[in-house]
């Protein structure tokens, strides 16, 4: 096997192949990047048992053949090559890569005890990459850490005739957000739901952000729901999270008369600064009235600290605590220059209910996108 390509391209290629193995490895032969060089050019891939990256580039290849390598090293290498072509070629159980004056010889791991790669042919429909990204950014925050419960590690996807919703939780707080979805030639396809990992999610919003369109594909193969997304000739494939994700979407309110309205770097700003003297996991006290909003954080007899900022306020004076950090997710994910903050009730009139984040394209004029983050208040200092 023997080819030479453009270090950017191929270091580029290399990089998205090994940017969703998992930090740890079970088996060693995973860590690696299968290379298959064709009369065509290159196809890089890698798959752990649970997600796939594969890529097309155009190489120079002067004989065709297939090999194994570990990846994270290649990937290394590749990034630090001087400007010049790569030259790549193999003898036996061995690698070279040189460029320029560069040269790295490598061994190979065996191709035959590589698992195949999953193939996904039918295509589900369409969505436009930049809002896509922009969706799984706002939504992925929300979803849980914890590998106990598996299934609210995912980010669920509720595809129907012409939009696709995305939803995420932690059991404190749930973010939703909706865009338009192009079925292309499955005009009349039944609704899909289908449950991908957070992690990965983010890495495709990432990486085809700017691809323009999205590919989208759920099937089944060998009692194993995939899930694949193309562009730009790379290709990335999950397994589907199985259980039954909880019903959050009955959670948000038709309408909340209680509401009030900021300006949202302004609120940002004053949380950071307030919860700066706050124990770890403690809440900030959010006094919202006609005379606008007051932060209080009580962190310890040495230190307290409390800031006002200027809100509208529709509706009676309210008081919640909320945890910091999960309200400056919600507000990180509010695209818009002011932002929304609505209290819903609970049967108990002292109990307030979750606080409803969306956003507002000025002082008196609703955001013009479908995002909406619920938080549970924190009672700890009612």
């Amino acid at each position: 096997m023997r080819f030479q390509a453009n270090r950017d391209v191929f270091s580029e290629a290399v990089s998205f192949a090994v940017k969703l193995l998992p930090q740890r490895i079970t088996l060693p032969i995973l860590s690696g990047v299968l290379i298959e060089a064709t009369e065509t050019g290159l196809i890089l891939s890698s798959f752990d048992y649970e997600v796939s990256a594969q890529t097309e580039i155009a190489a120079d290849v002067e004989e065709t053949g297939k090999v194994l390598v570990s990846g994270r090293l290649l990937a290394e290498i590749a990034s630090r090559m001087p400007n010049a072509p790569v030259r790549f070629s193999t003898n036996d159980s061995r690698i070279t890569v040189s460029c320029g004056t560069a040269n790295f010889t490598l061994l190979s791991m065996p191709v035959e005890e590589y698992p195949s790669i999953p193939q996904v042919s039918a295509q589900s429909g369409l969505v436009p990459a930049e809002e896509f990204a922009a969706a799984v950014s706002q939504v992925a925050v929300a979803a849980s850490r914890d590998d106990v419960t598996p299934v609210i590690t995912g980010v669920q996807l509720q595809i129907t005739e012409n939009s696709i919703s995305l939803v995420a939780t932690d059991r404190y707080r749930v973010a939703v957000r909706e865009i338009d979805w192009d079925p292309g030639t499955n005009q009349a396809q039944e609704p899909i739901t289908a449950l991908v990992p957070a992690r990965t999610l983010q890495e495709v919003g990432k990486t085809f952000g700017h691809s323009g369109t999205i590919s989208v594909a759920i099937t089944n193969t060998d009692d194993r729901e995939l899930i694949a997304f193309t562009a730009d000739k790379k290709t990335v494939t999950s397994l589907l999270i199985k259980g039954n994700y909880p019903p959050v979407r009955r959670l948000f309110p038709d309408n909340v008369d209680n509401y009030a309205v900021m300006n949202t770097a302004e609120l940002i700003e004053a949380t950071r600064r307030v919860q700066l003297v706050l124990e770890r996991e403690a809440a900030l006290r959010f006094s919202f009235t006609a005379d606008g909003l007051t932060l209080e954080a009580i962190g310890s007899e040495q230190a307290q600290a409390s800031e006002t900022i200027d809100a509208i306020l529709a509706g009676g004076d309210t008081v919640v605590s909320l945890k910091p950090q999960f309200l400056l997710d919600g507000l990180g994910a509010v695209h818009s220059e002011f932002v929304r903050i609505s209290f819903t009730k609970t049967e108990n009139p002292n109990k307030p209910g979750p606080v409803l984040i969306t956003s507002q394209t000025s002082r008196e004029q609703p955001g013009a996108d479908s995002y909406r983050y619920l938080l549970q208040p924190n009672l700890l200092l009612r």
